[in-house]
């Protein structure tokens, strides 16, 4: 979840650091190895050198803050998250990578208004940063607020040379999809999947939809992507392809499908709408 630095900040720490020791360097005599004077070439160069290994150590610490923070919030350590994250923060205030994550943090935490205030800060800092965009367009997903969360969608998708458009547009789909607009969000799905054909959650978001709207032979061709290669296959995928046979028809393959959900997934929610013949749950 973190970015890189930009060049402006390392720069600003770079002056910082400069100030200070050059202060320093009005107050303090320093001899060469000689035992002469150094000359203010020499000192100036020296300044400029330990004023430059200090700003990359500042940033190297903000760094590995944010990826221990990034860490924790993986492992759902949420209070060491911000105790990391605002370590970062007072250490580069302006950084909006750490306003995003700590967005996440309280969005998990069900903190709604500090959550809100993080995601509104990361964009203060950038209103181009397609990560927060599409962070905060999730969780406003997610408290039904469907046409600003499209908008966050389509203003994160804008940012030129955004490298996850798939996961955003298959985001955009599923809220789309929420909303109860399956014909845009068959379309979102249909661009996620054309962007990234390998990724099963984008073929069975897609299927999910096509299933919805009464596509089936389409939507049977996309979850059979997924359901043949059993490490991506779930009770999710396989009650997919069940209720998809069994509103085509087929009873051999709606058996099929059951038999391995029911083998595989025995607990599932899913194992025992099977058992209990809900196929339209």
């Amino acid at each position: 979840m973190s970015r890189e630095w930009g060049a402006a900040k390392r720069l600003r720490m770079v002056s910082v650091a400069l100030a200070v020791l050059l202060a320093a360097c009005t107050t303090t005599s320093t001899t060469t190895s000689a035992g002469q004077a150094p000359t203010a070439e020499s000192t100036e160069g020296s300044v400029r050198t330990d004023a430059v290994d200090a700003a990359a150590d500042a940033a190297r610490r903000v760094e590995v803050r944010m990826e221990l923070a990034t860490a924790y919030y993986g492992r759902g350590q949420y209070s060491t998250a911000l105790e990391e994250i605002k370590r970062v923060l007072a250490a580069d205030p302006k950084l909006g990578a750490a306003y995003n994550l700590r967005g996440l943090v309280y969005s998990a935490m069900k903190d709604d208004a500090r959550a809100e205030d993080s995601f509104r800060r990361a964009l203060q800092v950038d209103p181009r940063d397609a990560d927060a965009l599409q962070n905060y367009g999730w969780f406003t997903c997610q408290r039904q607020r469907y046409a600003e969360a499209d908008t966050l969608f389509r203003q994160a998708l804008n940012v030129p040379g955004y490298p996850q458009q798939a996961r955003t547009l298959m985001t955009q789909g599923v809220c789309q999809a929420r909303a109860g607009d399956l014909q845009q969000a068959e379309g979102s799905m249909t661009r996620a999947y054309e962007l990234d054909p390998g990724n099963p959650a984008a073929a069975i978001q897609l299927a999910e939809v096509l299933f919805k709207r009464n596509e089936l032979e389409r939507a049977r061709f996309y979850v059979r992507r997924v359901n043949t290669h059993p490490q991506y296959s779930n009770a999710q995928t396989l009650w997919l392809a069940t209720r998809i046979e069994h509103r085509l028809g087929n009873r051999l393959g709606t058996q099929e499908f059951g038999n391995q959900l029911r083998t595989r997934f025995p607990q599932s929610r899913e194992a025992v709408a099977f058992e209990q013949g809900r196929f339209d749950e």
